[in-house]
């Protein structure tokens, strides 16, 4: 083989003992970096051993590629069609490792920051643009991972979780639902109606102590009442107890004799028929 394209002045003793000094300073500090590399994982809570692996790995293999480079520089060789091949093979790699890369930057952030833990229930934007609420099984360094109350389980990329609207259902501890009440009075006062409502919710099983069960009223005839029943839950309960508080107002006011429609749902046309004229 002729090295004469390769090598572009003759070599000296100097020279090879300066390109091995290189190789073994090369692969000092590629064990070192991986062991570094390795360390610094550790600390990361949603790193995965895979993920682990390969940073590490991607460290070591760029210091021995580095020191190997400064060796042939050394006896003289001409690096640029290396460093050329070098050149393209890292921009391929950035292009390829970019939302690997993003996604895992976003891991750490969501490590140290905690806008997220496990157990809490979350609220993100859908793929149909539509909210999509689950509770969080997995947090690792590429995606946050949560099965919504039907029994699916979505992945959303941390990149995406940060850049976008987060909704954090339990960081409060506690949440508050509500229920709206149209009751016909008959001869019931206003504050008959108020006092049965509050009792009947804050009865329910699954309803706070604090902070306590309201009634805001937001409209009064002579014929009907209609309120809004105000109630704190765990935040991972809601659909179960406003069912029960639901059920619970029903029941209560029909104990009453009174004729009333309760629902959980934010209606605009009356639930009861309208005043006599």
């Amino acid at each position: 083989m002729d090295f004469s394209t390769f090598l572009s002045t003759p070599i000296t003793w100097w020279q090879v003992l300066w390109a091995v000094l290189s190789l073994v300073a090369g692969w000092v500090a590629s064990r070192f970096a991986k062991r570094g590399v390795v360390d610094l994982m550790g600390h990361v809570p949603t790193a995965t051993p895979a993920a682990t692996r390969f940073a590490a790995r991607l460290a070591q293999y760029t210091l021995l590629l580095l020191g190997v480079g400064v060796a042939l520089a050394f006896l003289g060789a001409n690096v640029q069609p290396v460093l050329a091949v070098v050149l393209v093979l890292a921009v391929v790699a950035a292009l390829v490792l970019r939302g690997v890369a993003d996604n895992f930057a976003a891991s750490v952030l969501i490590a140290t920051r905690k806008p997220v833990v496990l157990g809490e229930e979350i609220t993100v934007e859908g793929p149909d643009g539509e909210p999509l609420t689950g509770t969080v099984i997995e947090l690792n360094s590429r995606a946050v991972v949560f099965t919504t109350p039907d029994g699916r389980t979505a992945h959303v990329p941390n990149a995406k979780l940060l850049a976008e609207t987060l909704v954090n259902n339990s960081r409060h501890g506690g949440r508050r639902s509500e229920v709206q009440v149209r009751v016909e009075r008959a001869d019931a006062s206003l504050a008959d109606i108020t006092v049965a409502l509050t009792d009947a919710a804050a009865a329910v099983d699954g309803v706070l102590p604090e902070p306590a069960a309201v009634v805001l009223v937001s409209a009064v005839s002579d014929a009907r009442v209609t309120a809004r029943v105000q109630f704190w839950h765990a935040a991972t309960s809601g659909l179960g107890v406003t069912s029960a508080v639901v059920a619970a107002l029903t029941a209560g006011l029909a104990d009453r004799g009174w004729t009333a429609t309760v629902t959980s749902e934010a209606v605009g046309p009356p639930l009861v028929p309208g005043d006599r004229v």
